[in-house]
């Protein structure tokens, strides 16, 4: 891709960022309205790339919320499906630039970028509700009805990519630390700057990892650390890809590390001027290059 090329896609994703957190705000059924204008934003931008738009409207703690779902149906091994997704919801107390405004933005431009591109797998994009308190882990979760129903269906799900929180990024010594659960001894080989992204599986999706890596490797100059980690690390179970693992799928977290690099997480101060969009950009062209490796 050309420098026109990366200014363009970096001018996308603050667009879509700017619209959701911004001009919407915190998205969710306590702020009347966010939901329907949330959901209208998906429908016009997946509309407009030409996309044919699944619904899958569900309960979630008596209301009804909505995932959004495209595809790009494969050739000789369409069963097979690869998962991108993303939550759009934000808890009340924050317009949510980063959580998780920045990971609709990327779902969002990675399909447009892939849009022509026919793999021998299924491309399934997947824009989540209500991964936030109070439906979080209470089966209440657009990812967990989503993935449970693939399930029930037999869906062939080889992998999923779970987009959370991809645009914080700092390049100052000592800006990337590490949750406390995890070893000292575990942490020293890895960066101590908080400019790459992470890629967190569980142990059964070491092989996800190993082909996510190789794929983003390919289409992106950001570092990126593909990590597949024991279960009892409870911090790679926050958020859709833990949906996904409980119905027996490999499944990745894509992510800034969150709240351990982001100081604004959950905060009225998470807004689309603290986000890095040159580096957004390289996420997109990385998670995009895997999705091809992925697809074949």
């Amino acid at each position: 891709m050309n420098h026109e090329d990366k200014q363009a896609l970096q001018q996308r994703l603050f667009r879509h960022v700017d619209c959701l957190a911004s001009l919407i705000g915190p998205r969710c059924f306590r702020k009347a309205g966010s939901m329907d204008a949330t959901t209208g934003y998906l429908r016009q931008q997946w509309s407009q790339m030409g996309y044919d738009i699944q619904e899958e409207p569900f309960n979630a703690l008596s209301d009804i919320a909505t995932n959004f779902v495209v595809e790009t149906p494969g050739t000789s091994r369409a069963e097979e499906i690869v998962v991108l997704g993303a939550h759009y919801d934000t808890v009340l107390a924050t317009p949510g630039a980063d959580d998780n405004a920045s990971a609709v933005a990327v779902l969002l431009e990675v399909s447009r970028l892939l849009k022509d591109h026919v793999g021998k797998r299924t491309a399934r994009y997947v824009a989540f509700a209500c991964e936030e308190p109070p439906y979080f882990n209470v089966d209440s979760m657009g990812s967990q009805h989503h993935a449970r129903t693939a399930k029930q269906r037999g869906d062939d799900i080889v992998g999923m990519l779970c987009l959370e929180m991809v645009g914080y990024f700092k390049d100052e010594p000592g800006s990337q630390p590490y949750p406390e659960e995890i070893p000292k001894w575990l942490t020293w080989p890895l960066p101590k700057r908080g400019n790459f992204l992470a890629a967190l599986g569980n142990l059964d999706s070491w092989k996800l990892a190993y082909q996510f890596h190789r794929g983003f490797k390919r289409g992106s100059r950001l570092p990126v650390w593909a990590l597949p980690l024991p279960d009892r690390f409870e911090f790679i179970f926050m958020s859709d890809n833990r949906a996904f693992w409980e119905q027996g799928y490999p499944a990745l977290m894509l992510t800034d590390t969150a709240f351990v690099r982001n100081p604004n997480y959950h905060q009225a101060s998470d807004t689309p001027d603290t986000l890095d969009y040159a580096r957004m950009a390289e996420v997109a062209l990385g998670v995009a290059s895997a999705m091809k490796r992925l697809l074949k």
